[in-house]
Formats: structure tokens, C-alpha cells, sequence
């Protein structure tokens, strides 16, 4: 059932979306050399990793630098990147990712190889459901990028602090998920993304 709801949601967002995604994808290879998408591994379903699809946000080569991003103040961010960021709009790309089967509408967001390392037993149960496009924690982290461009140690903070407070949401989305608290995830995404 959830599948089927994945799998029409995201097409009919596709379609409706395809003009503004068609210029945000324009947006992004007029506005910086590099190419309109980013491809990012990540973990997905049962630790199976995949290539998240988002609309690239960042100067070229700006991963080896490292993975955690510090709010406003990072300077590998383009200027088209600030905008999508701020609007999450940069994360539309992953309908295609749900449309595929990697990913949900909603569920834990997928993390890098490099922090499900660091995984506890305990927090390796968000894998056993497929990874969203947005959850509990994408509504309480929000402002993520902020909050880490406040620290002293983005990478620390974000490893020691915020990790752990969001992997607590995605066990609780785990124990608890069902089409109505999908459906709560989806309202209070976008009154989040509009507030």
C-alpha cells in the first residue's frame, strides 16, 4: 500500500512540477560550471546504498572539503544554491528517486556510508524502512544548516548533537508509521516549508 502511495504521489508531482523543475534545473547550469544535478551515495533500505538525486547546490568539488554544510556562510554554496536550500526546492530530484523504489515520500532521510557507520544497534532499525523525502526530523531540523553554522565545530555538532536527536525521531517514525502519521509528516512539511 505504501509503495502504491509512493509511486502515484511522486508522479503526479513530477508532472505538475516539471515546469519549475525544468527551470531550476536551467537555473542551476546557467548559474555555475558543473551541471544541473549532484549524485550523492547514501544508505538506503536494509544498508543497500544508492545515488540520491538532488539539484547541485554547491561548487564543483566541494565534498572534498567536507560533507557538513555551515548555513549562509559557506562559501562553496552558489548563489542559485542559497535560494533552493532555503526552499528545500534543491530535494525535488529525489521524486525520481521514490518513482525508482529508493526512497519514500516519507521515512528517515538516507545518510551518507560515513555517519550510518557510526550508527548504534539501536539506530540501524531506521534501515529497515525505506529512507524519505521528508520525516519528523526534516521538520524539526528545518533551519539544519544554521544551526551548524553557529558552531565552532559544524562536523562535532553535527555527529555528537543533531544526529543522535534526529535518528530519535526516525526510531519513533519507525515504531509508529502508518498512512495517517505519513500523511501528518507530509501536512507539517509543507506548512514548515511555507511558515
Amino acid at each position: 500500500m505504501k509503495r502504491l502511495f509512493d509511486i502515484v504521489v511522486s508522479a503526479l508531482a513530477l508532472c505538475i512540477l516539471a515546469p519549475l523543475l525544468l527551470l531550476l534545473a536551467l537555473a542551476v547550469a546557467l548559474g555555475s560550471p558543473g551541471g544541473a544535478f549532484f549524485r550523492q551515495e547514501r544508505v538506503g533500505l536494509n544498508g543497500r546504498t544508492f545515488k540520491l538525486l538532488k539539484f547541485r547546490s554547491m561548487r564543483p568539488g566541494s565534498e572534498s572539503q567536507g560533507q557538513i554544510t555551515v548555513g549562509a556562510r559557506d562559501p562553496r554554496i552558489t548563489g542559485v544554491g542559497h535560494f533552493m536550500r532555503k526552499t528545500k526546492l534543491d530535494e525535488l530530484p529525489q521524486l525520481f528517486n521514490i518513482l525508482l523504489g529508493d526512497m519514500s515520500v516519507v521515512g528517515p532521510r538516507p545518510e551518507v556510508p560515513r555517519y550510518v557507520a557510526l550508527y548504534t544497534t539501536e539506530q540501524r532499525q531506521v534501515l529497515s524502512v525505506r529512507p524519505g523525502l521528508t520525516s519528523l526530523a526534516s521538520i524539526t531540523y528545518i533551519n539544519e544548516n544554521e544551526l551548524l553554522g553557529r558552531s565552532n565545530d559544524p562536523e562535532r555538532t553535527y555527529v555528537e548533537e543533531v544526529m543522535p536527536a534526529k535518528l530519535a525521531l526516525d526510531l519513533q517514525y519507525v515504531r509508529e508509521q502508518s498512512l495517517g502519521l505519513d500523511l501528518r509528516i507530509m501536512l507539517g512539511t509543507l506548512m514548515a516549508l511555507f511558515r
